[in-house]
């Protein structure tokens, strides 16, 4: 392995991409866009589905006749119902964003738990009250107190809108770009030369790294002065984590880029893993009361590491030590996907 061509090949694809001045501009641009436009959508919680957490329970899915609640509140519409076997592990959920509402099953108060920084919490206290009202109890349910800091849902949201950027940009900047190269012929030129197709890879991998880095850096400046982000951990170790995760991203995107000859192809199988990695990875919602196999599938990406490292960090203060099994899964494909893609990579 020699580091003066994985050097040449680094600043070769850096100096190129500082030079496209539309896509430079549009990978700043795009989550800028992103965050505003979904603080605005999603930051008034609007959706269609109240998740409603009940504790203490042990049947999943929860069935209608273990649920001692007011009728009108149980027979709402829109309301999915969780269980949890305790109230701590409850009040986690709620906190992060994972639940709108928690109550305790069966409980002569009446005793629930809503999140002041959520709406939709506010719509479902007020029908929960009302469905009290209208029954024998005439009275409103007992409000717990959750101890600890509420997270808002936008400091839930920001980490996903960042790993998302992160991911677009690892598998379009390396996947498509070297399809792009094969098509023109600019790696049957770079065959005749003494450099390895692992130099190359490496090199595509770190100088799409250092981008992601530098792109990151100016996103989370930008947006912190518009949005004044909650950070509880350590900026050292969220990141360790970054760096990994775009690691992980960029090396996904080396194995498509290893084969492919036909840019329109190479657009629709990144497509294809980016969107449901997006959607089961919990960048925009929780997966919280899914069915367990949607989770297990959910574990494949590297996205979803990513983005519970993150948040674990950003959101609760975790340390390295706490997420060293996400980051150990990181490291470990990371390394897997670019020996794969050194391995099936093709220079014709």
């Amino acid at each position: 392995m020699n580091f003066k061509r994985m050097w040449a090949m680094f600043r070769a694809r850096n100096h190129e991409f500082f030079r496209d001045r539309a896509a430079f501009g549009w990978n700043f641009l795009f989550p800028f866009l992103l965050v505003g436009g979904f603080a605005l959508i999603f930051g008034s919680n609007r959706y269609n589905v109240y998740k409603i957490g009940v504790f203490p329970l042990e049947d999943k899915p929860v069935k209608a006749e273990f649920l001692q609640l007011p009728e009108g509140f149980r027979d709402q519409k829109n309301f999915e119902f969780i269980p949890f076997t305790t109230g701590r592990e409850g009040v986690d959920k709620l906190k992060h964003h994972k639940i709108d509402f928690l109550v305790k099953n069966a409980s002569p108060g009446n005793e629930y738990w809503v999140s002041e920084t959520s709406q939709k919490g506010y719509i479902i206290e007020q029908l929960f009250n009302s469905s009290l009202i209208r029954t024998e109890h005439k009275v409103n349910g007992r409000k717990r107190e959750i101890q600890g800091y509420e997270i808002r849902f936008i400091d839930w949201f920001f980490p996903g809108i960042l790993a998302m950027n992160m991911m677009f940009s690892a598998l379009y900047g390396v996947g498509y770009v070297v399809v792009r190269y094969r098509k023109n012929g600019v790696l049957k030129r770079l065959k005749a030369t003494p450099l390895t197709s692992f130099e190359y890879l490496t090199s595509q991998m770190l100088s799409r790294n250092f981008l992601i880095m530098f792109t990151l850096l100016v996103v989370w400046i930008g947006c912190d002065l518009m949005f004044s982000f909650q950070m509880n951990g350590s900026f050292l170790d969220l990141t360790l984590v970054f760096f990994l995760g775009s690691l992980s991203l960029t090396s996904l995107g080396l194995i498509l880029a290893s084969r492919g000859n036909s840019e329109e192809f190479t657009s629709g199988v990144i497509n294809f893993i980016s969107w449901p990695m997006m959607f089961l990875s919990e960048v925009w919602f929780s997966l919280e009361g899914a069915p367990q196999w949607v989770k297990y599938a959910a574990e494949v990406f590297p996205l979803t590491h990513l983005l519970t490292a993150l948040r674990a960090i950003m959101n609760d203060g975790a340390g390295l030590i706490d997420v060293a099994g996400q980051i150990v899964v990181l490291a470990v494909m990371s390394v897997a996907f670019l020996i794969i893609g050194s391995i099936s990579f093709s220079w014709n």
